[in-house]
């Protein structure tokens, strides 16, 4: 019986994402993707874990000790920065990402996948524009330090190149996936 609610439950949440009809990648290449996936989520779930206890310091210490600790706003928003861009591939991958879905329910298999490819298109061309200014972008920290933690901004700023190299890769597979998944729907079309 639970198997059976587990099953039930998966199939309702794949129907409400319309652009699960694009199959992911299987076999090895398809675990190799989904372990390095994991480590990306296993990073930002833990900067999210160090986020909420940096605030839980920074709440405590304002409450119980006469003075409040000066470097856990700093470190909570680097720790928030560096979350978003350990997880935007994997959003990316996921289709998460903030989309209008009036329409998608409407197209077919093939027609979805020409539209993910489309999409992994455009975020590509733009991480690919935009990675050789994040990583100039970067190199500007390399002679300044935070005000309290003292960190040299070089690690700071290259959550930037970091954001834009993960969107490029990711956007590549879903270009991939796309293509495959079109490929493969016109290949299972009866021909007249």
């Amino acid at each position: 019986m639970n198997s059976d609610h587990k099953a039930l439950e998966q199939q309702a949440l794949e129907s409400l994402d319309s652009m699960s009809a694009v199959p992911k990648f299987k076999g090895p290449i398809g675990r190799m993707i989904g372990w390095v996936d994991t480590c990306f989520l296993t990073l930002a779930v833990t900067a999210l874990i160090a986020i909420a206890a940096t605030v839980l310091l920074q709440i405590c210490s304002r409450l119980f000790l006469p003075f409040s600790i000066a470097w856990t706003e700093e470190l909570s928003r680097y720790l928030f920065i560096y979350m978003v861009a350990l997880s935007v591939g994997v959003v990316l991958r996921q289709n998460r990402n903030i989309s209008v879905e009036l329409f998608h329910h409407l197209l077919g298999p093939r027609i979805q996948a020409a539209f993910q490819v489309l999409i992994c298109a455009l975020i590509g061309l733009f991480a690919f524009l935009v990675l050789p200014y994040a990583w100039q972008y970067a190199q500007n920290g390399a002679w300044q330090t935070s005000p309290t933690l003292h960190v040299p901004m070089l690690y700071i700023f290259f959550s930037t190149v970091v954001t834009f190299a993960l969107l490029l890769v990711y956007s590549l597979l879903g270009c991939l996936e796309g293509i495959i998944a079109m490929c493969r729907s016109s290949a299972s079309l009866p021909e007249s």
